[in-house]
């Protein structure tokens, strides 16, 4: 018998770990598909910050915008929970990918919380960082010095 979070579970990581690689290849599309288009809603990126769905939505597109193509992408979940229509993920995103032309892995912490809505599983709030151990860059500041910190 498969208990609430198992369904949960086999629910919402492929279609995540589909969306972000897609994310990586530039298309924020598959990513605003899994989120509540209802507030409340919020992002806390490692890069950005946002609440509200349309501000949630155009920082999608933003951070689709960073990247040049998705190499390899692993949702490493460590803790999850689904009771009633809430649930939550604490895992590891690592992730190989393109930005400002240059091939970079990184590791990042993420904590997703989520919403039924209608009966299906929508993300309603992210937080990431870059893992403590942590050392590649996403990007360069202006002097070409390595920085987490977009453009």
């Amino acid at each position: 018998m498969t208990t609430e979070t198992e369904a949960f579970l086999a629910q919402m990581v492929p279609a995540q770990s589909a969306a972000d690689a897609e994310i990586h290849n530039g298309d924020p599309l598959p990513r605003i598909a899994l989120w509540s288009h209802h507030d409340p809603v919020s992002l806390f990126g490692a890069n950005l910050t946002v609440s509200g769905w349309s501000d949630v939505e155009r920082a999608f597109h933003e951070v689709a915008s960073w990247f040049g193509g998705s190499i390899s992408w692993d949702f490493e979940v460590l803790h999850a929970q689904a009771s009633g229509d809430l649930a939550y993920t604490v895992a590891y995103e690592n992730s190989e990918a393109i930005t400002d032309g240059v091939r970079r892995k990184y590791r990042l912490r993420v904590t997703h919380l989520y919403r039924r809505e209608d009966g299906v599983w929508k993300i309603i709030h992210r937080h990431a960082d870059f893992a403590p151990d942590e050392t590649t860059p996403l990007f360069e500041d202006s002097s070409g010095k390595a920085s987490s910190e977009q453009r």
